[in-house]
C-alpha cells in the first residue's frame, strides 16, 4: 500500500528541524504558524531564536507585544505573530496547555483546520489529514484531480479520501511525510518522479500529466502602489508613528506617510499625510531612498523622503503612539520590511541636519 512506501521514505530521506527532534506541543505550534506561508530553511533560525527568548507558553504570554514583534521582525505575515500572542494568553490563562483536540485547538486564535490537523497529529498523534499546498498539489497528482484547487471543496475532498489511510499510521509521521515528499520531490516546477514512492500509484504519472496538475485559477492582478513616507527630523531625533493593532501589520513602528493620490506628487503626499496622521507641518527636502517591497496582495514602492519640522505638536491622529526616537534607537522598535529596508540606510548614511 501507498502509505507505507510514503512512510518508508519519510524515514530515509526527512530534513532534520528543532521542533521535530524535540516534538513538544508548544514547538508544534510555534512552529507550525512559523511555516504558514513561509520556507523551513527562513523559519529555522527565528524559531530558535524565539524559543530561546520565550521557552514556555507562560514566557510567551507575559512578554509584551513589542516583544513579540521585534523578534519576528522580517519574518512577515504579521497577524501570526499577534495572533499566537493571543493564544499564549489564553493558553497560559488555562494552566499553559494546548489542548490535545483538533477542535479545540481552534479555539485559539489564529489557528484554523490546516493548522489544528498539523498540531493535533504532529504534537498529540491525532488521526486527522493536514491539507495545505503541498498535500494539494501531491494529490491532485497522484489521484488526478482537475478541479481548481482553489475551491474549498477540493480541500474537503482531499480531506475526506486521506482520512481512512491516516487511521492505521503514525499521524505525526504520516502528515510530515506528505508535506515534506511535496516540498521535496512533488514540487510544483519539474518534479522529481524518478525519486517519488508513490510513482507507481500516481494517476498523473501513469497517465503522463504531471505538468497539467494541480489545476489553480489564476488569481487577481496584484495592484501597485507607490508610498510616500517622511523622515522627519528634530535635532538628532527622527518621528515614528505605531500602527493601531486592528491594522494590517498592526503594532508595528513606521515613518508617517501614505498612498499617492493620482493628482499629487510624492513630496505632496508626504506632507499631506503627515499633516494628517500627526497635525505637524513638515519641510519636504530630498528623496533618501525607494524600496520595493511586494506583500501577498499587492506590491509598493516605498519612497523616504528627508523633512524638516516645522512647527506643530505630534498627534497620534491615525495610530496607536507617536514619538520622537534618537536614531541610533530605532533598531530598538519593530518595523515592517520595506520600513527596516529604510532604517537598515538611514542608520548608516543619514543626517538630519545636512
Amino acid at each position: 500500500m501507498w502509505p507505507e512506501k510514503l512512510l518508508a521514505w519519510f524515514d530515509r530521506h526527512q530534513r532534520q528541524m528543532p521542533w521535530r527532534s524535540n516534538p513538544q506541543p508548544y514547538y508544534v505550534w510555534v512552529s507550525e504558524v512559523m511555516l504558514q506561508q513561509t520556507q523551513v530553511d527562513t523559519v529555522i533560525p527565528y524559531f530558535e531564536r524565539f524559543i530561546q527568548k520565550f521557552p514556555t507558553v507562560h514566557d510567551l504570554a507575559a512578554a509584551p507585544l513589542d516583544d513579540v514583534l521585534k523578534l519576528w521582525e522580517g519574518l512577515g505575515y504579521y497577524t501570526r505573530a499577534r495572533n499566537l500572542h493571543n493564544a499564549a494568553k489564553m493558553i497560559s490563562a488555562n494552566g499553559g496547555e494546548l489542548p490535545a483536540s483538533y477542535e479545540e485547538l481552534q479555539n485559539l486564535s489564529g489557528i484554523g483546520p490546516y493548522a489544528g490537523a498539523a498540531i493535533a497529529s504532529i504534537a498529540f498523534n491525532i488521526p486527522v489529514p493536514v491539507v495545505d499546498g503541498n498535500v494539494l498539489r501531491v494529490f491532485a497528482r497522484f489521484w488526478g484531480i482537475f478541479d481548481d484547487i482553489r475551491q474549498t471543496k477540493v480541500r474537503l475532498l482531499l480531506f475526506n479520501k486521506l482520512m481512512p489511510f491516516i487511521q492505521n499510521v503514525s499521524p505525526s509521521n504520516f502528515n510530515q511525510a506528505i508535506m515534506e515528499l511535496g516540498a521535496l520531490i512533488c514540487t510544483p516546477k519539474k518534479p522529481m518522479c524518478s525519486f517519488c514512492p508513490l510513482q507507481a500509484d500516481c494517476l498523473a504519472y501513469q497517465t503522463g500529466q504531471v505538468d497539467l496538475l494541480p489545476y489553480k485559477s489564476k488569481g487577481k492582478p496584484v495592484p501597485y502602489y507607490d508610498i510616500a513616507v517622511g523622515i522627519v527630523c528634530r535635532g538628532d531625533e527622527v518621528l515614528i508613528a505605531k500602527r493601531k493593532a486592528d491594522q494590517m501589520l498592526g503594532g508595528l513602528w513606521e515613518f508617517p506617510g501614505g498612498k499617492k493620490e493620482e493628482s499629487e506628487t510624492l513630496e505632496e503626499t508626504v506632507k499631506r499625510e503627515i499633516l494628517e496622521e500627526t497635525s505637524l507641518s513638515v519641510e519636504v527636502k530630498e528623496l533618501f531612498c525607494a524600496v520595493k517591497h511586494a506583500y501577498s496582495h499587492f506590491k509598493i514602492t516605498l519612497h523616504a523622503f528627508r523633512c524638516i519640522y516645522t512647527f506643530g505638536e505630534p498627534v497620534p491622529k491615525s495610530s496607536d503612539e507617536i514619538k520622537w526616537v534618537k536614531v541610533t534607537d530605532l533598531h530598538l522598535y519593530p518595523f515592517p520590511t520595506a520600513n527596516k529596508k529604510v532604517l537598515e540606510q538611514l542608520v548608516t548614511s543619514f543626517s538630519c541636519t545636512r
